[in-house]
Parts: structure tokens; sequence; C-alpha cells
């Protein structure tokens, strides 16, 4: 039986233990993240992402963060409300929850960023050091609580 892999469209194959006249294509869509009324709970904590214009995200975001009078990107984990403890991070595509490089407010921009900052493609940590990397900066994400998962 022919499994896809939907995060990178990679096939892989299970034996089913019977003859190829019995195997039969499923497609398995399912998550536990966003769920926040079941017994297992993971619900979303917030969608991440900044439109930027043409340019280096990395230098478009530092300017923002000097005209605010900042020095570092780390200055801004005392000077805004983050969550704190691990969240558990995917990508997404809509337009909900991003913010604009130019129109939107400097203090979202710089929170967005600060938030992104602290992400891997799969992980929030409170703990690690603010990383301003193309990557990181242009990414989109929710974050989930999983706590509900392991309690």
């Amino acid at each position: 039986m022919m499994l896809p892999d939907l995060a990178r469209g990679i096939d892989r194959y299970a034996n089913t233990g019977g003859p190829m006249s019995r195997t039969r294509r499923e497609v398995i869509h399912s998550t536990l993240l966003g769920n926040d009324e079941r017994l297992v709970r993971c619900p979303r904590i917030v969608r991440l992402g900044i439109d930027f214009p043409a340019g280096d995200p990395v230098e478009l975001v530092t300017q923002v963060l000097n005209d605010q009078g900042f020095g570092s990107p780390e200055d801004l984990i005392g000077e805004f409300d983050i969550p704190g403890q691990r969240l558990v991070a995917r990508p997404h595509r809509l337009h909900s929850g991003v913010v604009d490089l130019v129109s939107g407010a400097a203090r979202d921009v710089l929170w967005h960023a600060l938030m992104l900052g602290l992400c891997t493609a799969q992980l929030y940590d409170p703990a690690r050091p603010v990383l301003w990397t193309q990557a990181a900066l242009l990414r989109r994400l929710e974050l989930f609580d999983p706590t509900g998962f392991y309690a």
C-alpha cells in the first residue's frame, strides 16, 4: 500500500499482507493541533508572519528595531509579553494573523519578529536566543500549546 508523505510530496510504501488486487489508496488527513474541545487538547495560541516589501527582511526589521530605539533583538524580550513555555509550531499559508511591515504598527512588527526569532520550523522556545535570519523572518507559523496532549 502506498502512503503519501504530505509534508514532502514523497510516496511511502507499506506491506498490506495481501495480494496487489486487494490494495487501495487512502489519503489520511487528521491533526490534534488546533483542537481545544476534546479530551486531548492542543489549542492554537497565535499565528505569526510578516509581509515584507522587496529587500532583505533582516535589514528591514533591524531598521524598524533601530527606529524604535532598541539596540538588539534580545532587548525586545523584556519589552513584550511573550509565552513563557515551549509551543509546537507548524507552517500556515493564511493571511490572517500576519502583519504588514509597511502599514503595520512598528510594535506589532517587532513582536512578530521577536516571536519568529524564537522559533524553529517546528518549535517556539522562549529560552533560545533571538535569531533573525531570512528563513526565520519569512516563515508563517501557527503556534499550539501541547500541554493538553501530555496532561
